[in-house]
């Protein structure tokens, strides 16, 4: 049996590709022929900023130190981030393997849907109010719209109350 699905959290995604294997060899050693793909998704670094205010027309730009000690933090954070997600999938015992991808993570999400050929996407929610996802924007909702396949959106547990 052959399944692929994605699936995404608000800066990491997981896409499930199937492993080419035969019915019989998957079913001796328990798995199903899939495998999880974990994905993380970083926004590229701007290097330059237009502040806010009188003079907003001029641009402030990061030192190439900053930029690349920036990037090495992006990096390291998503490294972290897909490490402890590989480490849940191990003790669950789910196949899984990790990528990350620079750019817009709602386009980068819909890309990879596409070019993995996958058959469910499943995407994280942050949990935003309606006035906040109209000015930030919502990947769920943009992935909801514009992926090439089914599309399941979790949103985030509820604080309990004491």
């Amino acid at each position: 049996m052959e399944t692929t699905s994605i699936a995404a959290a608000e800066t990491s995604e997981a896409i499930m590709q199937p492993e080419k294997k035969e019915e019989t060899e998957a079913s001796q050693d328990g798995s199903d022929g899939c495998k999880l793909s974990l994905v993380h998704v970083q926004h590229p670094f701007q290097h330059f900023v237009f502040p806010a205010g009188p003079g907003g027309a001029t641009a402030f730009y990061a030192t190439p130190s900053m930029v690349d000690s920036v990037r090495t933090a992006q990096e390291e954070n998503s490294a972290a981030l897909l490490s402890r997600a590989l480490q849940m999938c191990k003790d669950k015992l789910v196949k899984a393997e990790t990528l990350i991808l620079n750019g817009d993570p709602k386009d980068m999400i819909c890309q990879a849907a596409e070019q993995m050929h996958i058959d469910l996407l499943v995407l994280g929610s942050r949990g935003l109010g309606k006035i906040k996802r109209a000015f930030l924007g919502s990947v769920s909702d943009y992935c909801a719209h514009h992926a090439i396949c089914p599309i399941t959106i979790v949103k985030p547990p509820k604080e309990r109350s004491k």
